[in-house]
């Protein structure tokens, strides 16, 4: 078990594939950290303009999270850029990611490396789908709402 992992994301209109990276994260590690990501993430998202604010999308994670696990475990901060505090902080030891953010999370490690701190491990997610096989994402939610 890891001491300390990260994740980020806008975890907008929590969905399953929101859920099972959270739960992950909580089961592979003593604390996290998520990154949840401010307006300033969101000006190239499609249909930002039906995008959950902030507190909103942050008490459905605490909720969420609360249903099977201690809250005391998780660090909500807010998320301005690509990368976070993992290309800063020696003490994170993992990061939980989708199939979708593998680069991100590569580049994260490239600037770890080139700081003289240890790359992360990447626990990565799959994708899920729903029963017509499309990919489970905050777009397409958004898309149809």
């Amino acid at each position: 078990m890891f001491k300390l992992a990260g994740m980020g994301g806008n975890f907008d209109h929590l969905h399953e594939g929101h859920k099972l990276l959270l739960k992950t994260a909580l089961e592979v590690s003593e604390s996290i950290v998520i990154g949840l990501t401010t307006e300033k993430m969101h000006k190239n998202k499609q249909f930002k303009e039906k995008i959950e604010d902030y507190s909103t999308r942050k008490l459905k994670i605490e909720k969420f999270i609360q249903t099977f696990s201690d809250l005391k475990r998780v660090q909500i901060i807010e998320l301005n850029d690509s990368y976070g505090p993992p290309i800063e902080d020696k003490n994170y030891e993992a990061l939980i990611i989708s199939q979708e953010t593998i680069p991100n999370a590569l580049e994260i490690n490239e600037i770890r490396e080139q700081s003289g701190m240890k790359p992360l491990i990447l626990v990565v997610i799959p994708i899920l789908r729903d029963e017509k096989g499309n990919k489970i994402s905050s777009t397409e939610i958004r898309k149809n709402l």
